[in-house]
Order: structure tokens, then sequence, then C-alpha cells
């Protein structure tokens, strides 16, 4: 989005010297520190002399490096990590002038993961890898990172945890990296596995370090006299715990290089430390995070109790309007607020900052329930987001909302209740629908002692729910927190009939009604170009055993398609599917649908590549216009040569290879057993009056007769494309070259 590399150059020595006074002195590294001479020793990387500066105070501000993993063939070109413009500028160019097409990143943390927004941005399929069990780790909950996980696979970023990289793989260049989940084709890798503090000269220094980071005092002093640090080197402490934490953040490095000066200069100042607040940019969500998650708080002690809460970002029918989900950690005891981790696609940094000040200033719950926030339709709801968050908890902490936490959820905790759909209109299969606005005494079928988990889109209605069935009797309801925003809630099958609604949504995921059942269904996956590697293929047999009836078929269209998958199945083989491969599913409905591709060239016959260009169709019309609904479905196909064995000529866009025969008649011996005429398989080519004539109007463009001629009278050829638009359901086909 930054056009010009100098946008990105907040300083140059030149500039800030002027501004500053600062003798700026680039092209020297320190590689040795004498503290008990006050001495530091420097190479002079451009004439390979050592110098020596004497100083009254020191101030270490090395910062840090990205991390580079010991792996075979990590100086391979097209292998990258990020930390300068330099880096940014060398990914961009690389991508631009090798065409890539497949990104791998190692590394699911802050960089990690807007690298890979770039590069999904820039056209790239990208796949994340991590071996931490969950994205963005030690930085959100598991429930949150599973939330964003989801959020990046429908989005088309690949994303696997739980592996680690062994091998880059490729001769001059990078071509795939070989991990623990299995060997990930690439034309890009980057490396955002960390970073490491440029500490390494200080190792016989005396000052006091841990896993390479510089300890500091509160006035930012080692324990060096006159020997200071700041910046990403640099262990400082939470403000929350008062121990020692690891943050490198551009923002905090900017604040403790401040703090730092005044103190230099006389000014009684102290760094109170760092709350390891941070926000990254994802398509279509950003993620923000501050304070301790749940597992940090736990781990320190406190008696914790936790919220989720999906509100509205805005007032909800103003344009643009989406949403936040909060997670509010505090302890149960003194209602101190904790930590708070935000999602949204707008303004999640405002809540995020909110909490900061709450943590800052030790804030409780209480001490936000009324605060007058800023409100206006285009900005907030009336009840600002943060504080509706707030009043969940402390309804949560007074007992008057019991509830059950997406994490808990997920960890099996609502065995033994009935589930309790409370939306307007059913949309949970075997759940027992409650419609809030008729429950006016007793439900019919629901024991009042029976353990009850009540559902809804948010958690608004089903809180209400709770309300009115506690007024009549009801003494076991619990609220499921985020409701089916959150949440993926799943009622063991009943083997009961899936409704209309249910069947129209998941055959745009490409899932079609197994008419011979109640809840069964056949999955089409679709494979960019007709080709699929063996590892795709035993993912693709494992998928149809693991989630369907273990048999795979082909389609009239090339698609494959896995057979009898139950209901509850087909958001587990989805994911399963591209976590394992990056493989989708789709191709139904009145939609664009997966190229059709002939065996191009790797046929005696084909004239063209079709898997690379079905490929790229693949991305700009099945990718680029999937989300359109049309009033029919629109096919492509691509083939290779003339035979149409896919009917190209048959599909709303239907591409054939073309060789046109270029008759040099100079050379044309008119022979009586003319080669040409003989290898002619439509018998268009003919010898008339002593030469060969080709048809123009009837040649078919096969190029079977290219090369055929001894004398060489039809060496050349022009290679080409006819294409036709409409074939399907045109009344007219439109044809070109």
């Amino acid at each position: 989005m930054i056009e010009e590399r100098s946008d990105l150059i907040v300083n140059t020595p030149q500039k800030f010297a002027a501004l500053t006074g600062v003798e700026v002195k680039t092209g020297k590294e320190a590689v040795a520190l004498h503290a008990q001479d006050k001495e530091v020793l420097v190479h002079d990387l451009a004439t390979g002399a050592q110098e020596t500066y004497a100083y009254d105070k020191l101030v270490i501000a090395v910062g840090a490096s990205p991390a580079v993993l010991p792996l075979e063939g990590k100086d391979l070109s097209g292998v990258f990590s990020v930390r300068t413009p330099d880096d940014a500028e060398g990914i961009h160019y690389y991508v631009d002038s090798v065409g890539a097409k497949k990104a791998v990143v190692i590394g699911a943390g802050f960089i990690g993961l807007e690298v890979a927004e770039n590069l999904k941005s820039k056209g790239l399929n990208v796949t994340v890898v991590d071996f931490a069990d969950q994205i963005l780790p030690n930085i959100l909950d598991p429930e949150m990172a599973t939330y964003t996980k989801k959020h990046l696979l429908r989005e088309g970023i690949r994303v696997i945890t739980g592996a680690s990289a062994q091998q880059i793989l490729g001769e001059d260049k990078v071509t795939a990296v070989k991990t623990t989940a299995g060997t990930l084709p690439c034309e890009i890798l980057i490396m955002a596995s960390g970073i490491r503090p440029n500490t390494g000269f200080l190792a016989d220094s005396g000052v006091e370090m841990e896993k390479g980071t510089i300890l500091v005092d509160a006035k930012m002093q080692t324990s060096l006299a006159d020997v200071y640090a700041a910046g990403d080197c640099v262990m400082v402490t939470n403000r929350l715990t008062g121990k020692r934490q690891w943050s490198p953040m551009g923002s905090s490095a900017n604040m403790e290089g401040r703090t730092l000066a005044q103190i230099l200069t006389g000014t009684d100042k102290s760094y109170t430390g760092v709350l390891g607040t941070g926000i990254v940019k994802l398509p279509g969500l950003n993620v923000g995070r501050t304070g301790l998650t749940e597992a940090q708080a736990i781990k320190e002690g406190y008696d914790v109790i936790t919220a989720v809460a999906q509100t509205d970002d805005k007032a909800h029918y103003y344009p643009d309007a989406a949403f936040f989900v909060t997670k509010l950690v505090a302890d149960r005891n003194t209602h101190q607020l904790l930590g708070v981790q935000v999602l949204g696609p707008g303004a999640v940094a405002k809540l995020v900052d909110l909490a900061v000040m709450g943590l800052n200033m030790g804030a409780k719950r209480e001490d936000y329930e009324n605060a007058d926030f800023s409100y206006a339709p285009p900005f907030s709801t009336a009840i600002h987001p943060f504080v509706q968050a707030v009043y969940i908890l402390l309804n949560k902490i007074n007992g008057t909302f019991v509830s059950m936490t997406p994490a808990e959820y997920a960890a099996g905790k609502a065995k033994g209740y009935q589930v309790i759909e409370g939306t307007p209109a059913p949309s949970i299969r075997g759940a027992k629908h409650v419609l809030l606005e008729n429950v006016n005494g007793p439900v019919p079928g629901l024991e009042k002692d029976a353990k009850l988990l009540l559902v809804c889109s948010k958690g608004k209605r089903a809180y209400l729910l709770q309300n009115r069935l506690r007024h009549y009797g009801y003494t076991n309801t619990v609220v499921l927190e985020g409701g089916l925003f959150v949440n993926d809630v799943k009622v063991e099958s009943t083997g009961e009939e899936v409704s209309k609604e249910e069947e129209k949504r998941v055959k745009a995921l490409g899932f079609l009604k197994d008419k011979r059942t109640p809840d069964k269904f056949n999955g089409r996956v679709i494979t960019r170009n007709g080709k699929i590697t063996a590892e795709e293929a035993r993912v693709i047999a494992e998928a149809a055993k693991i989630y369907g009836s273990g048999e795979v078929t082909m389609t009239t269209h090339m698609t494959l398609e896995i057979q009898g998958v139950p209901f509850d199945n087909i958001e587990p083989l989805r994911e399963y599917l591209m976590v394992e491969t990056g493989l989708e599913t789709g191709g139904t409905g009145s939609k664009v649908r997966p190229v059709v591709s002939c065996k191009g060239t790797t046929c005696q016959y084909g004239l063209i590549d079709t898997f690379a260009l079905s490929e790229e169709i693949h991305e700009r019309f099945y990718h680029g216009y999937n989300d359109v609904k049309l009033p029919h479905k629109f096919k492509i196909a691509v083939g290779g040569c003339p035979n149409n064995c896919v009917k190209p000529d048959l599909n709303d866009i239907g591409i054939i290879g073309q060789r046109i025969p270029q008759v040099d008649l100079e050379k044309c011996r008119g022979c009586k057993v003319c080669q040409i005429e003989k290898n002619c398989p439509i018998q268009v080519a003919k010898v008339v009056d002593g030469k060969i004539v080709i048809d123009e109007n009837a040649c078919n463009h096969c190029g079977r007769c290219a090369g055929q001629c001894p004398f060489k009278a039809v060496e050349d050829y022009v290679d080409g494309y006819r294409i036709y638009i409409g074939g399907r359901w045109g009344t007219k086909v439109a044809r070109g070259r």
C-alpha cells in the first residue's frame, strides 16, 4: 500500500543529526564492551580498522534480528526474513521477478501473519506453519486463536499448527519446504519464527542477561555502573505482575528510549513496564490484545473469571457496521481487570486502548460500568461495546448470568446438556427450538430441573430466555457465551432430515444432498486445474474414510466427489482438506465453476500447457468471482488441441490450443504422395496444381502437419488459442483467436 520506499524511512543519519545535534556514525559495529575502562571496541566495516570509544554514560540499544532456523537450504534464493525495508523490498521484487504463485510462511506470530496477509493481497496462495498448537501463541487464548484461524482458512490462507519445518528444498532457489505435516511446494519462503537480541558481543562484558536479553531496573540501568539499555534487546517488567518480561515492540522501544533520555538528563523518572499490548491486521479481521491471557493469569495465581461478548461495533443500521468479539479476563474476588483480547474488522485498537488505560490505573470492572464514552451511530453503540462486555462479566460475577465459555464448550463441558436454540428461526439440527416471545409459562417437553444449554446467534436472546425460564422455575440453565457467532454448536446426530435452508447453505460450499438419505451429502473437491498430487490424493482418500463413506467418485465435469458425508461432518471435512493440502470444496450452485482441463502437453496431441493456464484462470475467475451469485452455473474448460476432449466449445468460456501451419510454397515439390496431405487427420490439406493448399477456413489447426514435409514446406507454425464465449447458454457463440 505504501508506494515509495522513502515514505517508510522515519530518519536518516543526516536528518537526525541536523534535528538533534547528535553525532551519528554508521557502518561501525560494536564488538566488545570494556566496562572497567569505560570503553567500547568498534569495528569499522568500511576500512576494517579497530576503533575505541570512551564514554561517561553508555546506552545499549542494539535491537534484535530475525531468528534464522538452522535448516538445510536456508541460503537458497527465495528464502527471506522480514525486519528492514530492504527485506520488504526484496520480497516484493522477488515475487514479481519469478512470478511466484505459492508462498510458505514459517511462524504464526504478528510478523508471520502480517506477511501472509500482504502476500495474499498480491495474489499468492499462502500457507502459514507454526510449531505451536495454535496461531498467535502466548498472545491469544485458544478459543480466540481458533476463531482467528478459521477466519484465515475462510479467507483462503492455509494454516498448519503443531508442525515444524525440517528442510528447505531446491537446487539454486527454493521449490518447497519439508515439514512434519508434509512437503509444501513454494516459490518463496518467509522465515518469521521470532527474533533474537543482538547482544552476542556482550557475552564477556559482565552485563547480566537472560536468554540473550539485557536485564535492566526501573531506571533502565544494567548490572554495570553507568551502562543503560533500551529497546528490543532489553528485558523489562510486566506492569501487572512486576515479573520480568521481554516485549519487543516498536511502541515500547520508543517509550523506553524517551524515558531513559529523561533519566540521563536528570529527571526523576522510572519505566513502569509493559502490558504486552499488540495488534495485527489480517484479511478482513483485526486482532488486538493487552494484559494477561487467561492461561497467564491462572499461572500468576489470580482467581480468574472470563467473559466472551459478541457485540456490534456501531449502530447496526449504519453503513459498514460490523462486530467485535471481546474476551475479558479479570480477578473474581477483586474484580480487577487483568487482560483483554478483541477481534473484529473495524476499530479493534479503540477497545484495546480503553483496556490499556484501565490496566494502567488498576481499574475494576465497576469503573467502566457507566463510563461516558463517546457515542454517535457512525462510531459506536449507545452502550459502548466495551461496556457491554463489562456488563456481561459483572452479571456473571454476581450470578444474574450463568454461562459457559467457548473454551469450556470446546473442552466438552456441555456433555449431558440439552441444547435449546433461542434464535428467531431454527438453525441447529437436533436442537429444541424455543421462541423467546412465546415463553409465557413452562415450556412443554422441558423438565424444570433438566440441564439446558441456551444458544442463540450472539448470546443476548439466550440471556433473556434464561431470565424468563428462571422466572418459570427452571433451575439449571446455562447460556453459551458468544453464541453461534463464536462457537460451532453440534447436537449429536439423530439422523433426522436436514432443513431446506441448511441444504441450500451447504450446497454453496460444494455439498450436494444424497436424496436417498435424510442427512448425507456428497462433497466436491476443487483441484484448481484437474491435477492432484499423490499427497493430495492420499489426504482426499483419508478424508473420505474419516468423514464420509470411504468412497470417492468422479463427476462428469471431472471433479472429485467424496461420498456419504453426514451433515455434521461437512465443516470438519472442509477444514481437514484445507489444513492438510490447501484444497477447497465448492463448484456447485449458480456460480463460477472450477476449470476443467485436459492433459495439455502431456498428451501426444497437446499444444498448450493446459495445467498452467487453468490454474491462472482458476485464480482469476473461480477465486475472483466465486462469491458472485449468477443467473446460472458458469463453466470454463481448457483443451490442449482441437480434439475437444473436454468440449471447450460447449462451455461459457472455452479455450483450445491451436497450431496454425505456415506454408512455404517455394519449398513445395508437389510430390505424388504428399506427406502433408497424407497426415492431415481431417483431410483438409490438398495438393492442387502441384502445390500444397490448406484451406484456412476448414483447417482445425491441430498442428499435426507441421514438420511432416521432408522438404520443409510446412515447417513453421504459429501457436495460439481459439476462444469460445457463451457456448453453454448463449444463443450465439462468440469465437475469437
